[in-house]
């Protein structure tokens, strides 16, 4: 099983969103069993930037502050009464990826992987400091 924190060639030029997709395949397989079973039929889409009508609905002005969204209903929030909802997906959002990659020097993987693994929290209905010890515990 891939390691969360295992070393990955460094990218020498921007990846483009299939490397990301690559990346973000390779970070959920890393996700512990026990988690990643109660993610399954989640999607995970990469996209350039966030649109406006999303970054409005969150109060957010610039795109590049986004790298990461869940949509969807946590399971916490989740009713046998609830009438059928549309999918839960995670978004990835590149370029603010990107920007954050260039900006901190971090590894990419393990950039693509803390944001997918903050949103998969999220449909977790997590809090942010369950969050971190999650991904402190994937290191």
């Amino acid at each position: 099983m891939p390691q969360y924190g295992a070393r990955r060639p460094a990218f020498t030029t921007p990846p483009d969103i299939a490397a990301i997709e690559a990346l973000a395949e390779r970070a959920f397989a890393a996700i512990p069993e026990r988690l990643r079973r109660h993610v399954q039929g989640v999607g995970i889409q990469v996209d350039e930037m966030a649109d406006d009508e999303t970054l409005d609905e969150l109060g957010i002005e610039s795109p590049w502050d986004l790298t990461g969204l869940y949509h969807g209903t946590p399971l916490n929030q989740r009713s046998v009464d609830d009438l059928v909802r549309m999918p839960d997906l995670i978004f990835l959002y590149r370029q603010p990826i990107l920007g954050e990659w260039i900006e901190t020097g971090e590894d990419l993987y393990r950039l693509v992987a803390s944001v997918l693994i903050h949103e998969i929290g999220h449909h977790f209905g997590f809090s942010d400091a369950d969050i971190e010890a999650i991904e402190r515990e994937l290191e």
